[in-house]
């Protein structure tokens, strides 16, 4: 184990006691053998506290404790952390089989790189695939123009990580997208195509409460890049299609928080500040379509049959 790279893992946690077992099993149930994990919970109130004790002899360190939110709880256990490769795992998501042994491979053949990330299943609250989201490998345009790496699926060389100062407790939705923007600015973002996480889509994750707040979020990060002077040239020359990404962004999220018309809208807007980036997500605007004309049973059907292949693929 000693010329194995340490590999630090933070769960922030708070009120998911129906999911949080799963994801501490995931991690701890990882073949790669030197791993630190480390639990960061809000002072849960649901019987989260009881999972965590459950499993303390196997943590490297926990704490449960009133904290700002999300960002605040990682950054915790970020200062903490002592490997040279680091991830965070919501209390909600889990690893798949031999994801932490793919990263750290994956490091070790790209010495340069600050985060190396892969493909992530979409799971129901009870654990069932519905969908695949894909990533590729992404430029700092890309990131900026809201193409989304799967928060799960992406780890991060500590080194870079350091130098960009963590998470930006401003952003309650958006934090993980300006930290790739950050760690890219800096170093390569290397993406591989195998699926590393599963992460799990229900009626109290952010996506589907706070659905509508994503674009908003994104339109206040992009204007506050604008002031930072390593972004301000980038931003200038890629305007339009960074809008464009902005739009399209917040078209996806309220199509999925149940506003098919606002979403529309959005997606107009995208295309005439960039028709390529807009008609990127051709099946979200046909979605979007079936949804305001009360044809939502021909989506649930789809998924039903999409869960179906994907089910016996596993």
């Amino acid at each position: 184990m000693a010329d194995l790279p340490l590999v630090s893992i933070i769960t922030p946690s708070y009120n998911q006691a129906r999911f949080l077992e799963a994801t501490l099993r995931s991690v701890l149930e990882q073949d790669y053998p030197n791993i630190e994990y480390l639990v960061v919970d809000g002072a849960s109130t649901d019987g989260s506290l009881e999972i965590i004790c459950s499993y303390a002899d196997r943590l490297t360190w926990w704490v449960s404790e009133k904290d700002s939110g999300q960002s605040e709880a990682v950054n915790k256990g970020l200062r903490r952390a002592r490997g040279e490769i680091v991830g965070w795992l919501n209390s909600d998501d889990i690893y798949l089989p031999g994801a932490v042994s793919a990263a750290v491979a994956v490091f070790g053949s790209s010495p340069d790189a600050a985060v190396v990330y892969g493909d992530a299943l979409a799971i129901d609250a009870d654990g069932k695939p519905f969908n695949l989201m894909c990533a590729r490998q992404y430029s700092l345009v890309d990131l900026m123009a809201f193409n989304i790496i799967c928060q799960p699926a992406a780890f991060m060389r500590r080194s870079v990580l350091e130098r960009v100062g963590y998470l930006n407790p401003a952003y309650h939705l958006l934090m993980d997208n300006l930290l790739w923007m950050n760690l890219a600015r800096l170093a390569p973002l290397v993406y591989v195509p195998q699926t590393w996480a599963a992460a799990r889509y229900h009626d109290q994750a952010k996506n589907r409460t706070r659905g509508a707040a994503y674009g908003q979020e994104a339109r206040m990060l992009i204007d506050d890049l604008k002031s930072h002077p390593e972004f301000t040239g980038i931003i200038t020359s890629n305007e339009k299609r960074i809008m464009a990404g902005v739009n399209r962004f917040d078209a996806f999220y309220l199509t999925d928080a149940g506003h098919p018309g606002r979403a529309l809208r959005a997606y107009w807007r995208a295309f005439r500040l960039h028709p390529p980036t807009a008609l990127g997500d051709w099946k979200h605007i046909l979605l979007a379509k079936l949804t305001l004309l009360g044809l939502q049973k021909v989506r649930n059907l789809y998924d039903r049959l999409h869960s179906r292949h994907l089910n016996s693929e596993g």
